[in-house]
This record gives structure tokens, C-alpha cells and sequence, in this order.
């Protein structure tokens, strides 16, 4: 099927201050009765497929390994698959019979999105290929997600205006005057085959957390409700003008949970609630949390019907499918059941069309990464860095304590300064001999900035306290598989700690030092923190290179969010890192990385032994 072909009716998205009616003729009525007998049943199908957390995923290909993706699991990934996997449900159902949409997180994840963030910035004339493949498969209408505002809000402006379609978001307003930023639902009008259109209204909710992950971007211009309480406002809203069906497409988990804590009053995943606690809610695309769920029930505890949630996965490795059976009768229809399903990109080629239409796009972003900027006097990886000290995070705290000491002055000037990073990709490597673009980027995949914070001794401790958590219990000495260790289950991880939200944390003049006794309970396992040889007291003053993420709240990490900030300048880590291979030519670990351990996994006191 050809691009021209592929694209469907369609409204361009504009900045929206109320909700939008949009009625579509997807297909010419077929008739199968008149349905107005009285008590007269006419069945019909509709079909709403969708995906979430696409993060830059045009096409199959992994930027960091120079190859076609795959993992463990042989998962593929991009638009580009989906689009196959489109193109035959819409052949299976009937295209009239079918939505598509989308619940967040989409311009921000690969090289491809960041070339195109930071590189050559989109405009009126350089268009984003995610917003360009999107167009082309058909999409009805796409939730926002929290990383859609990385790159600040002209910036997601530019992006919204190149959609054939709305980006939704009902709990987003605008400051100035309270009203909605963006549109908050759609309602689609569907033809059917006896002549009555099914009205579906499509709500999308994004994440409060943006407020504090994206703190920058958006304090002062945009504020963030919770999921409940707006889908609570809009859900009836959606009834009033007719929709017979409601989706909603939320970029919020199924498991309810807050990185951040209780930093804000709502929850950071919260579909569940929603399907809960607001009538008249059919189906929820879930998204952000990159879980797959082919199909979960909720039962409302106001109605006693159930809600459908289906989430597919993340990147386009799946594609989810809900089936929604209505029966026609006195006038209106009828959601009599709803059944969900998850379809894997492994299993269908690339569309041709879109692989075509983006091969300048690729090429460019390929020949970008692929630049060498550098050498490294030896290889460094990350695979261990879970579990032991390695010098590639050295490498990374290195340059940020770096960056941030440069801009001291006055009596911070004078304050030992300190350094966190996390283990983000444990596929990251930097090979021995020439480094590339491609190296550095691979070892900071998000787009976080820098800032430095003063913290006292006892709020370092505390921190490194908070990151151990992130490792299960060693009672004994002895040797541990490494997944044994590490994601430990907390009550604000239901489904265990991610890496990310374990850091490391280094010095840049002197070395901070401290083990890890898994033998202890949570809270108490740092032991002998010291910087320098010389043990670090409560009252101590640092400063503390860590990025925005961490530093506005996200993982919940105690003192930071109220810490005085005394640096920030916007820069992004991962451009900072590549800017310093490119002043600095050589990596050389001699330079940041110590030849005994500076932290490390203990029980009791003795080394413990890991194996991957």
C-alpha cells in the first residue's frame, strides 16, 4: 500500500483551549435493517487499535549497535512494523470499521528523535519523521506523554502542528488563564452498516509527574491535574455530546505508583483508578510504564461493569487491538462487550512505504551517529555496573562534577564536589580505539540536563541510602547471580526498582568511598562513607552534579527536590559527554577511574562475589 493510500481522514492539530467534536465519515452506510423497529437489535463491531511510548521508534533499527534491533526476547521495533501490523487488522475488520490511536511518549527516545530535537530542529520546513510516519499510517488521535515535553513547549507546539491529527490532554492547562492547553478529548463518528453511526469519544490524559520531571519547561506555563479527577470532569462531558463508546488513552501505568512519592497529590500511574472510580469508560490504552498487557478487566465500583485495559509493550514492539461489540436498540447503541489482544511487530516486514519514505531521514541520523569524535585508550563497559564499580559510570560522573566545578564561584568554589549517575544501558560500551557519536550516546539514552546542588554529609548518606534499596538482601557472604540482587521490590515499585532509579555516586577531586552491606536492613546499609580516607560527617558541606530528573523529584530521592541549586545551565548530559570527547580526543580512564573500588557490595563486611 502506498503512502497516499495509507493516510485517512484526518483534521490538523492546533492549539486547542475546549474539547473537539470531530465527526468523520470513515466508510458509505451498508444497509442491514432500518433499526428502528421497536426493541429492534442490529450487532456491530468497531475495532480501536493502539500503541504508546513509541520514544523515536520510526523504523527497526538500533542507532547505538549500527544493526536491526533485537533483544533477548527478539522483539522489533518502529513504526514501520506497526504500520504491517495496521494494514492487515484494517484488512481483517474493514478500514471503516477501525480507529487508531496513540497514548504518549513519541518524539523523544533515539538518535533519530534527537537529531531532530537538537541537530536540525524541526520547523515549517524540516519535518519530524515520527510526525511524518504517523500521518501516513492513519492516526486518529494520540495522548501526550510526559517526554514529549523534554525539549520545551515551542518545541512540542512545532511537532503538534505537523499532525494530521490531535494530540490530547485533558488534565494539562495553561497558567495564564486556566483553560485547556491542549484538546482534551475527540469524538469520532463511525458509519455502520445500518445506516447509525457509533459515536466514540476518545479521551487522552498525560502524567502529572511532568511538573516535576520537566520542572523547567513548564513551571509557570502549564499545570498538571490528576487522571481521575479530570477523566471524572470529562467522562460525563463526552456523554452529554453522545459518545457511545469512551476510550481513553492514558500515558499513566496499570499498577498504581509514584516515582516521586508524595511530592504530588496524584499518582504517576494510575489507569487502574481511573477504570475504577470514573462511570462510563469503556477501554483504557495504557501507556508509560513499557509493560505488556494484552488485556486486563477493572470492574467499576460505581456501575459494576467492566473496563477493558490493554497496554502494548513499548517502541511499537507491539500493537494493541480492542474489539468492541455493540448491539443497536430504541435509538442508541450499546457497548455489550469489549475484548482485548496484543499483536507482536516480530511477526510482519517493515512496510516498504514508510521504510521508503524515511530513508533520507535515516541515512542522515546513521551518518550522524556513526562519527568518530574520539579514542579510548582502553574498552570500557557497562554490563556490570549494576553491581560493581566500573569506569564508564566514573567516565560519566567525571565529566559532569567536571562541568558543574567549572561554574563555581565564590565559597562554592571552595566545596568538594560530588556526582551521581546511573546505570541507564547496561549495553553500553566504549571499544578500545576509535569512539563515535554512537559510543557516547549510548550511554546516556535520555535527554536529562545538568544541574549542581548543595547537600550536607548526611543527606549524601541518606541519598546513597535511598539508591540501595535498589538491591534485594545478602544475609550471608558468599557468591550471588546478579538478578538476585539487584530490582528489588519497594511499595513505590510494585514490579521492582528499575536501574535507573539506582545511582552511583563519585568524587571528582578526592574519591568518595563506601560499601554496600546488603546483610543490613534498608536505611542502614551505607557503611564507611568517607571522602578522601576521611570519613564524611553530618554536617559536611558538597556540592552535587546530578540531573533534572533527580533533581525535581524523579525516584523520590530525599533532600534534593529543596536543595539550593547553585548550577544550572541547560546543558544536556549526553551532549555534554560527547563535547568533552570532542575538546578532550583521548578517554582515559586513568583520569577518572581508581584501580581499587571506590563503592561495593558487602555482607557483613566481606566483598561479596556477583556473577551476571
Amino acid at each position: 500500500m502506498s503512502v497516499s493510500n495509507l493516510r485517512r481522514g484526518g483534521v490538523r492539530a492546533g492549539v486547542a483551549t475546549t474539547a473537539a467534536l470531530l465527526v468523520v465519515a470513515l466508510a458509505s452506510p451498508a444497509t442491514a435493517g432500518d433499526g428502528h423497529g421497536q426493541g429492534k437489535s442490529t450487532d456491530y463491531q468497531l475495532t480501536v487499535m493502539g500503541t504508546t511510548d513509541l520514544h523515536g521508534s520510526a523504523l527497526n533499527w538500533d542507532y547505538f549497535k549500527n544493526a536491526e534491533y533485537d533483544d533477548s526476547a527478539h522483539n522489533d521495533v518502529g513504526l514501520a512494523k506497526v504500520s504491517t501490523l495496521v494494514d492487515q487488522v484494517r484488512a481483517d475488520r474493514g478500514d471503516q470499521n477501525t480507529l487508531l490511536i496513540d497514548a504518549g511518549d513519541t518524539i523523544q527516545g533515539t538518535s533519530l528523535a534527537y537529531y531532530y530535537a537538537k541537530i536540525q530542529p524541526i520547523s515549517k520546513s524540516v519535518e519530524h519523521p515520527m510526525a511524518a510516519a504517523m500521518n501516513a499510517i492513519g492516526y486518529d488521535a494520540a495522548a501526550l506523554g510526559n517526554h514529549e515535553f523534554n525539549y520545551g513547549i515551542p518545541y512540542l507546539r512545532t511537532f503538534e502542528k505537523q499532525l494530521d491529527f490531535p494530540l490530547l490532554a485533558a488534565n494539562a492547562t495553561n497558567d495564564e488563564n486556566g483553560q485547556a492547553a491542549f484538546t482534551p478529548y475527540v469524538i469520532k463518528s463511525v458509519r455502520t452498516p445500518n445506516g447509525k453511526p457509533v459515536k466514540v469519544g476518545i479521551l487522552g490524559l498525560t502524567n502529572p509527574g511532568i511538573a516535576i520531571w520537566d520542572k523547567a519547561n513548564v513551571e509557570g506555563q502549564m499545570s498538571f491535574g490528576g487522571l481521575v479527577e479530570q477523566a471524572a470532569a470529562y467522562v460525563p462531558e463526552m456523554k452529554r455530546k453522545g459518545a457511545d463508546v469512551v476510550v481513553v488513552a492514558a500515558h499513566s501505568g496499570a499498577d498504581t505508583s509514584s516515582s516521586y512519592g508524595d511530592a504530588l497529590p496524584y499518582p504517576e500511574n494510575a489507569a487502574t483508578l481511573v477504570a475504577q472510580q470514573v462511570p462510563g469508560i469503556d477501554a483504557i490504552l495504557v501507556g508509560h510504564a513499557h509493560q505488556e498487557i494484552a488485556e486486563r478487566v477493572v470492574t467499576n465500583t460505581a456501575t459494576g461493569k467492566p473496563v477493558v485495559l490493554s497496554e502494548p509493550l513499548k517502541w511499537g514492539e507491539r500493537l494493541s487491538v480492542f474489539d468492541i461489540d455493540l448491539s443497536y436498540s430504541r435509538g442508541s447503541w450499546t457497548v455489550e462487550s469489549v475484548d482485548a489482544s496484543v499483536l507482536n511487530s516480530n511477526t510482519v516486514p517493515e512496510d516498504p512505504a514508510i521504510v521508503s519514505m524515511l530513508a533520507d531521514e535515516q541515512k542522515t541520523v546513521v551518518d550522524y551517529v556513526n562519527s568518530v569524535i574520539g579514542t579510548s585508550t582502553e574498552a570500557m563497559s557497562a554490563a556490570t555496573a549494576r553491581y560493581e564499580d566500573t569506569a564508564v559510570l566514573d567516565f560519566i560522573n567525571y565529566v559532569q562534577a567536571g562541568a558543574v566545578k567549572a561554574e563555581l564561584t565564590g565559597a562554592d568554589a571552595e566545596l568538594p564536589v560530588l556526582s551521581i549517575a546511573a546505570p541507564f544501558n547496561k549495553d553500553a560500551a566504549i571499544p578500545q580505539g576509535d569512539v563515535s557519536v554512537r559510543d557516547i550516546a549510548g550511554l546516556y539514552i535520555y535527554d536529562n540536563t545538568l544541574l549542581g546542588i548543595k547537600l550536607t554529609g548526611a543527606q549524601v548518606k541518606a541519598y546513597l541510602e535511598k539508591s540501595a534499596e535498589y538491591f534485594k538482601a545478602a544475609p550471608t557472604p558468599g557468591t550471588y547471580a546478579a538478578a538476585d540482587l539487584t530490582n528489588a521490590v519497594t511499595p513505590t515499585a510494585p514490579n521492582g526498582t528499575p536501574d535507573y532509579n539506582y545511582d552511583v555516586m563519585g568524587g571528582l577531586d578526592q574519591p568518595l568511598t563506601y560499601d554496600i552491606d546488603l546483610a543490613q536492613p534498608v536505611g542502614s546499609r551505607i557503611v564507611g562513607l568517607a571522602y578522601g580516607g576521611v570519613p564524611v560527617t553530618d554536617t559536611q558541606e558538597f556540592v552535587v552534579a546530578i540531573n533534572n530528573y533527580r533533581q525535581s523529584g524523579g525516584g523520590n530521592f530525599p533532600g534534593v527536590t529543596t536543595a539550593p541549586v547553585v548550577y544550572n545551565r541547560q546543558v544536556e548530559i549526553r551532549q555534554l559527554l560527547i563535547d568533552w570527547v570532542i575538546a578532550n580526543e583521548v578517554i582515559d580512564p586513568v583520569l577518572f577511574s581508581s584501580t581499587n573500588p571506590d563503592w561495593q557490595l558487602t555482607s557483613g563486611g566481606t566483598p561479596l562475589t556477583v556473577t551476571p
